[in-house]
């Protein structure tokens, strides 16, 4: 028999099933439509920041910085060695900092995450670059100017002439002017540049000895490396490079920070497609199963094992082509959607048009296409070892294999997984996550081998409860759900691993708050804090305002300390006054008062590098200055505080005037009173950024940022959870397709279209609750194990959101129900005389 013949056959026979093939394509649709949607995103934002940086040294022959982020800078003396150089015309200083700008009513301008920053104004005849093009006003002339950027005037509302304040780290709230508009080339994305005079932003970003950089133009007797390597030599400490290089380290740097974000969203498109993975090959198993008799019948006439398999196989190609072109398509609308989602949310991403490279089309159709036809290779193979004449029997289209390899291969996989669950959870680190990570893989593999054996008892049981009310009807829904054992767990296993994700990202979060709220009623004990912006912090004179505060007892600002020990930079931090009125911090040993070169270290740093009270420990911060510190105390480790603390005059002089941020300012007051919380409010409202909350508010606030990284998780997670619901529906679907003469027959005495409606609907409320409570099992018992190995990183409570869990389960069961509807019209509309007389 010739290929043609059985090339038609398997086309034809794809076009004679119009529903079932748009059902199959729908599934490898969702799970080449998340990766390339994951593509488009990066590639797009990859692009449009390469615009963007691309230009970041334009004109720049050679720009001077420091090795080290978070230093004091380029000393300023430096200006002139460089420029005494040969080959260099002339040097041009970069100043600048961070920086809140209010709008015309008063409330910061939004950035939605995009640089906000105050730099200095270099006179085009002084400045090594490209100067901005002013569209309005002109740069400042005098200290209270301000020069801003077009789309940050247009979000503030603010034009030339308005005036408006500035809120900085050093110097708090500025009053300021606006001198001009500026027009920048790739103005997008939420940035904001405020210029002032040299002399202002010298005075707000500086100590006045340093500046952030140096660009360097030559005079063009130097190449630019010859001139990189003349200044080099000069300034051995310096980090010296091109402008050539420069441009390529932020460009490297920017592609650095996309990659994680496009591994984050490839892992979601490989759990959609793995999910789709299972659909697909639940559907060739079925699909094949009602066409042994077809089947067979091309092998009586001829057709060889392989020639059959080819058909199979055929069919499976052409599915997942036209699942990953019309995936590709839908994969560019997801893209462009998920921009749309974070533009509303004013994350500050810069625009640009979609990209869509060779590569993701390539990579797209290869997935989609090689996971469908190794999802059909299974029951391809088992369809050419029937006997065609065996095959062509009724009864053997209903033949199950044994089920006894699988499942003891399945109890082997979940014993080591258990084991390997239970050994991880013991400890903490990467580590013990490694451990937990790979038993619950085999355990994953485990319920794979083992569900169908699984599915009897518990869905038996399960019909006990949900179908005895039903009589008749619940019992031979029950018996529908159990009688194809692989094909019930395969449709309930793509549930089970949407929900077992959904369970593992429940029970992370809800620990988080839980370990967030204990770490803040336990170690807390101040009655209001002030809060600011993430990246921001509280300005030290918003701190300063409070003191006075009639009610106020005590102001204690909590900063963040970066500093190398040995050969490490740690985290660390400072504390303006007396930490033990305001934490639970309990000594151990030595005193708990901080002066001086004194320092606190908890009993976990201590016990690590055998320190005691009176140890002398080295610290050196980024400017490579070293002080030597004496241990003061040791006190029990405490998330909220670090393993080590020091005091605030040590804290001046590590840290440069500009970043003496704190991260939270703690009081005590003589009562928690609304008026005493109204004078502090008063006292800062010019910090418009800075929050005044009490403990309840801000464990709330906590609780927050959490929910919003659920939000996204679950967000991304929801396909899978639709494609698993997806393949319920195509299950049922073919599934009333294959007992089409068996609910023919069953009209034919007597059955009433609502009760075969009634029957699909248990079978599919069965299946769905089975699939649910598997994966929620599974969940809980990961998310346990793996919060329990970040135990030294704070997470210290396990909780389980138990009315999330339960939620889960109910609204399983109205998928369930939901997923059957299409399937039992179809089945309720079967003519009972046509079914029964088909061949």
């Amino acid at each position: 028999m010739s290929g043609n013949p059985i090339r038609r056959v398997a086309l034809r026979n794809l076009a004679a099933h119009k529903v079932r093939l748009a059902l199959t394509v729908l599934s490898v649709v969702l799970g080449t439509a998340f990766i390339t949607g994951s593509f488009v995103f990066t590639d797009t934002l990859q692009r449009t920041f390469d615009g963007i940086f691309g230009d970041v040294a334009q004109g720049v022959d050679v720009r001077v910085s420091t090795e080290q982020s978070g230093t004091s800078g380029v000393p300023v003396e430096d200006l002139d060695k460089i420029a005494a150089l040969p080959g260099v015309e002339r040097t041009s200083p970069s100043i600048s900092g961070s920086i809140i700008v209010l709008d015309s009513e008063g409330a910061a301008i939004q950035t939605g995450g995009a640089p906000a920053e105050g730099f200095a104004y270099i006179p085009p005849d002084q400045l090594v670059g490209v100067p901005q093009t002013f569209l309005t006003g002109g740069p400042p002339q005098e200290n209270g100017q301000i020069g801003l950027n077009e789309s940050a005037a247009e979000r503030g509302s603010l034009s030339v002439g308005d005036t408006t304040k500035v809120l900085t780290i050093a110097q708090g709230t500025v009053p300021v002017t606006i001198s001009g508009i500026y027009q920048l080339e790739t103005d997008t994305g939420g940035y904001l540049g405020a210029m002032f005079t040299e002399q202002q932003a010298s005075q707000l970003f500086t100590d006045g000895r340093h500046v952030a950089f140096i660009d360097v133009a030559g005079d063009g007797s130097l190449s630019p490396e010859q001139l990189r390597d003349e200044i080099a030599a000069a300034l051995p400490d310096l980090k010296v490079q091109t402008g050539a290089e420069v441009t390529e380290e932020t460009k490297s740097q920017v592609a650095e920070a996309l990659n994680f974000l496009n591994y984050f969203l490839l892992a979601f498109g490989a759990i959609a497609l793995l999910v789709g993975t299972f659909i697909i090959y639940n559907t060739f198993s079925m699909i094949v199963a009602q066409r042994l008799r077809e089947l067979a019948l091309l092998r009586a006439i001829g057709a060889s094992r392989k020639q059959v398999g080819r058909s199979v196989t055929l069919e499976a190609f052409v599915v997942g082509l036209i699942g990953s072109i019309i995936g590709i398509g839908a994969g560019v609308a997801l893209a462009y959607g998920l921009r749309a989602a974070l533009n509303a949310a004013d994350l500050g991403l810069p625009s640009g048009p979609l990209q869509l490279s060779p590569r993701t089309v390539i990579v797209a159709l290869l997935v989609g296409v090689v996971v469908t036809m190794i999802s059909a290779y299974a029951p391809a193979r088992r369809a050419t070892r029937v006997p065609p004449v065996a095959a062509m029997r009724e009864e053997s289209t209903a033949t199950v294999e044994s089920l006894r390899v699988r499942t003891i291969i399945g109890v082997l996989c979940a014993i080591v997984g258990v084991v390997l669950v239970v050994v991880g959870a013991q400890g903490v680190g990467g580590g013990a996550a490694a451990s937990v990570g790979a038993g619950a893989f085999l355990l994953i593999l485990a319920v794979l081998f083992a569900a169908p054996a699984l599915s009897r008892p518990f869905v038996n049981a399960l019909g006990a409860v949900f179908a005895r009310p039903f009589g008749a009807i619940g019992r031979l829904a029950r018996t529908n759900a159990t009688r194809n054992p692989r094909r019930t767990a395969a449709t309930a296993f793509a549930l089970t691993l949407g929900l077992m994700l959904v369970s593992v990202i429940g029970v992370f979060g809800s620990s988080a708050k839980a370990s967030v709220d204990a770490l803040v009623d336990n170690g807390v004990e101040a009655d209001f804090m002030l809060t600011g912006p993430q990246m921001f912090g509280v300005p030290a004179p918003a701190a300063d305002a409070v003191r006075n505060v009639a009610g106020v007892e005590e102001v204690v600002p909590v900063y963040g300390v970066q500093a190398k020990i040995d050969q490490d930079y740690e985290f660390g931090a400072a504390a303006g006054g007396p930490l033990q009125d305001v934490v639970d911090l309990q000594i151990t040993a030595g005193s708990v008062d901080l002066s001086g070169n004194e320092i606190l270290v908890s009993q976990s740093a201590a016990a690590d590098r055998g320190w005691q009270v009176g140890t002398t420990v080295p610290l050196t911060n980024r400017d490579g200055d070293t002080v030597d510190t004496t241990i003061g105390g040791i006190f029990v480790d405490n998330q909220l505080i670090g393993p080590w603390v020091i005091s605030q005059q040590l804290f001046d002089q590590f840290t440069p005037p500009t970043n003496r941020t704190a991260l939270v300012v703690l009081m005590n007051t003589v009562d928690e009173s609304d008026a005493v919380r109204t004078s502090i409010e008063d006292a800062v409202k010019d910090y418009v950024i800075v929050q005044v909350l009490d403990r309840e508010q801000f464990k709330g606030q906590q609780a927050q940022q959490i929910d919003t990284l659920l939000a996204i998780l679950y967000g991304l997670l929801a396909l899978a959870v639709v494609i698993a619901i997806l393949g319920i529906v195509n299950t049922l679907a073919l599934s009333v397709v294959e007992r089409r003469r068996e609910i023919g027959m069953l009209r034919a005495v007597g059955m009433l279209r609502a009760q075969v409606r009634r029957t699909i609907y248990l079978e599919s409320l069965l299946i769905a609750i089975f699939g649910a409570v598997v994966g929620v099992v599974l969940g809980i018992a990961f998310g346990w194990a793996f919060v329990r190995t970040l135990a030294d990183q704070g997470l210290d409570i396990i909780s389980v959101p138990w009315s999330q869990v339960v939620g889960m389960l109910v609204a399983s069961g109205i998928i369930g129900v939901l997923a059957a509807l299409w399937p039992g019209q179809r089945a309720a509309k079967t003519p009972p005389l046509e079914a029964i007389t088909e061949v």
